[in-house]
């Protein structure tokens, strides 16, 4: 008579990643380490996270709302409000009123923070080149591609109903 086959173990779970090495965690910890280190750098320029992260809006998008700003930073309107009253208080934004809707105050940077802002973008210059100095130009040119692409796949998934993405995808949960 034929012995009959062993039982098969099931299979353990694959081992989670160091953090080390998990693409989640390594995109994360040097987005927070390049803020870090660029909070340092522009420190004595007296400006804080916040500031600097409204310039850079405002530079890439003159003109915005408040509440478009505030979306952009991911905070609340009154938050926005609060940043930009003392911003303007430091002669760095002005308001001016959307000629469509007068509720609406469109935002602009002054000649003083168009100048502070060039400034950051040599420190940001100087810290990107100090932070990939370990890469050649076509490795730097590979993971910005990959990144961009990361980003709009990132971007096409939050346009579409959750719901939707896992019924297609046969064996999740709905």
């Amino acid at each position: 008579m034929p012995r009959p086959a062993p039982a098969r173990l099931p299979e353990a779970p694959p081992a989670p990643p160091e953090d080390r090495r998990h693409i989640g965690f390594l995109i994360a910890d040097v987005a927070r380490l390049m803020r870090s280190s660029f909070d340092r750098r522009v420190k004595r320029m007296g400006l804080t996270r916040a500031q600097w992260l409204v310039l850079s809006r405002l530079d890439r998008h003159p003109g915005i709302s408040q509440s478009e700003l505030a979306e952009m930073l991911e905070v609340e309107r009154a938050t926005a409000g609060r940043m930009i009253d003392r911003m303007e208080r430091r002669n760095w934004l002005v308001r001016r009123p959307d000629p469509a809707d007068r509720r609406v105050n469109r935002l602009f940077l002054t000649a003083e923070a168009e100048a502070v802002q060039t400034e950051m973008g040599l420190i940001a210059e100087g810290l990107l080149d100090d932070a990939m100095a370990s890469l050649d130009e076509g490795e730097r040119e590979a993971l910005t591609d990959m990144m961009e692409r990361v980003k709009g796949q990132l971007i096409g998934m939050g346009a579409r109903r959750p719901e939707a993405r896992a019924e297609t995808r046969p064996g999740l949960a709905p």
